[in-house]
């Protein structure tokens, strides 16, 4: 009865946005909103303008207009138009309806892909829904102010059109970007409970702007937080994958613990920040990973996530020595129950998990300087990311600075140099290497599918 009550009462609760007056946007004149034309796709342009001529309405919207009202160039472009979808595909050579929870097109120019979506209309009480209210299927088009109410947050529902460089304004979503300000429309507790993935991109959004939450839309973010855990693992490691490659990934990571959001996405990273040496890998690697994507070099995830998930494979691996097992196969173990527990939490693909195994399992192998071992790591066609792993296991004092110099040495040399690098005594050699003789416990068999790079089997 106080369930149906409550959702009554948010049921004829007003949005915000949602009166009579707000039907009709603040029209803002190039001279007021200040974009230029030239950070524009023309591609994007080239699709409103397809569209306009075909008699339908067609704006720039979301995150693409907040950008360029930031003057940031936006990396992708989507379009919100009054035609079906339907219609749409029927206007472009390349185009592809896709979608379940809602259908859009993808048109396709070359590498560019520019989504256009059909203005949403009022969400549906008949719309399925799970047991916590997530809307599962949501087809209905309507009117342009209905989809402005539909958007989540009042910075992503302004709508450009390139062809009288006007923006269209239904929230105060220009008076928030000057404060700087990030506010859901409507009721916080009912949007957040239709989609759960708006906690986390209200923490993206917060950290990759530099916004302050707006108190009203940050007040529930902590209470409702567990509804993630009912959102397809698929969505939540998209999410997840764009929070860390923003260019900001150290700052969400500080905003999800400040929410309060971050305990079940990665399981015991509260642990590894709470301990000098994994606090300050972790900001190493974050910080690393953010100052590539700003330079516009490429980031792998496989190594983001191997980097962010290290500590708890080296507790494990140390665990399972303690028990006996030898070096190699130990890490391979810890690594498999490291990823069991994520496949729980985030549907990592398996490119990424191949990638982590891989740099994980180079470490021991780095450790190892007699021989041909070096030379057959030379090969390994992850060496770079392995390299650049074991860099950072130095600089944050896991590990003597000295081995990270002698292979900057070793792969700079010629053969003679190397030569004579190997024939210098290191200052010590880890378990990783080929261990003394001792007794093997029973236990867990080792997994065929973890089996070493070439060359490390340490057995």
């Amino acid at each position: 009865m106080i369930k149906k009550f409550i959702k009554r009462i948010l049921g004829v609760k007003k949005r915000a946005g949602t009166s009579s007056q707000d039907k009709q946007p603040v029209v803002l004149p190039a001279k007021q909103h200040g974009i230029d034309p030239k950070l524009v796709s023309p591609n994007a342009v080239r699709v409103t303008q397809t569209l306009q001529e075909a008699g339908y309405k067609a704006f720039l919207v979301g995150g693409a207009v907040r950008d360029l009202l930031l003057g940031v160039k936006p990396k992708d472009f989507d379009v919100a138009t009054n035609a079906t979808p339907e219609q749409v595909k029927k206007l472009f050579r390349r185009a592809f309806i896709i979608g379940k929870r809602f259908q859009i097109v993808h048109v396709m120019f070359g590498q560019e892909l520019i989504e256009v979506t059909t203005f949403r209309g009022a969400s549906s009480e008949a719309a399925p829904k799970d047991e916590h209210g997530r809307v599962l299927r949501d087809n209905t088009f309507g009117e342009q102010h209905e989809d402005a109410v539909r958007r989540d947050f009042t910075i992503n529902a302004m709508y450009y059109d390139p062809a009288t460089q006007t923006v269209l304004d239904y929230h105060g979503g220009m008076d928030d970007i000057r404060k700087k300000t990030l506010r859901i429309i409507g009721v916080p507790e009912a949007r957040f409970r239709e989609d759960p993935v708006r906690l986390l991109r209200v923490v993206r959004f917060a950290a990759k702007l530099k916004f302050t939450i707006d108190p009203t839309t940050s007040a529930p973010i902590a209470v409702m937080a567990p509804l993630i855990n009912n959102v397809p693992a698929a969505r939540v490691f998209d999410e997840m994958l764009k929070l860390l490659l923003s260019g900001h990934a150290l700052a969400c990571l500080q905003q999800l613990r400040k929410e309060g959001l971050h305990h079940g996405l990665l399981p015991l990273l509260d642990v590894v920040l709470e301990q000098p040496l994994g606090e300050k890998f972790v900001r190493l690697a974050l910080t690393n990973t953010d100052d590539r994507i700003k330079q516009g070099k490429p980031v792998s995830p496989g190594f983001l996530f191997a980097a962010l998930l290290w500590h708890q494979v080296l507790e494990k691996w140390h665990a399972y020595k303690l028990a006996g097992e030898y070096p190699i196969p130990a890490l391979h173990l810890a690594a498999d129950d490291v990823l069991e527990t994520q496949a729980e939490k985030l549907a990592l693909q398996r490119k990424i998990t191949s990638d982590m195994r891989d740099i994980w399992a180079m470490q021991p192998r780095f450790e190892r300087r007699t021989g041909k071992s070096p030379y057959k790591l030379l090969e390994h066609p992850r060496l770079r990311a392995g390299y650049d792993f074991l860099l950072l296991r130095c600089a944050s004092g896991e590990l003597d600075a000295e081995l990270g110099e002698w292979w900057t040495d070793f792969m700079a040399a010629d053969g003679p140099g190397r030569e004579a690098l190997l024939a210098q005594k290191p200052k010590g050699e880890s378990d990783g290497g080929a261990p003394k003789k001792r007794r093997r416990r029973g236990g867990r068999s080792r997994n065929k599918s973890a089996a070493p790079a070439e060359g490390g089997s340490g057995e």
